[in-house]
């Protein structure tokens, strides 16, 4: 997956580390971070300063809100997995989610690699 999005979107990736977490982990690196208290799915860490070197980053993923997710969107639990690694990959890249566009576009981009992957998904 890693290649795959490192090949369609013309970025190298040095270092990627994901860690995953259960929710009171998730809460407390939101609240340390990023001021907010709450449980998310994925929060991404991006370390390369320059715009276009080879990218390192961390992503933590909260298992359990992944799977309870993807219950809520009737989507089996790989595929939801997948889809929030490629949304990570995608905010270390430099894409952004704050608004509806920008949403919208990760949104297309999430589809794009799970049909690549042939990963079942509903829209």
């Amino acid at each position: 997956m890693l290649s795959l999005v490192s090949e369609k979107e013309k970025r190298s990736f040095e270092f990627v580390e994901v860690v995953f977490v259960n929710e009171n982990e998730i809460i407390s690196v939101n609240k340390k971070f990023l001021d907010r208290d709450y449980v998310t799915d994925i929060i991404s860490f991006h370390y390369t300063e320059e715009e276009n070197a080879s990218i390192e980053g961390t992503l933590y993923c909260c298992a359990p809100r992944i799977q309870e997710q993807a219950d809520e969107l009737n989507q089996p639990h790989k595929t939801e997995f997948f889809r929030i690694f490629i949304h990570g990959l995608l905010h270390l890249i430099g894409y952004e989610d704050q608004t509806p566009e920008e949403k919208l576009e990760m949104r297309n981009k999430e589809d794009f690699y799970l049909n690549l992957l042939a990963l079942p998904y509903e829209k």
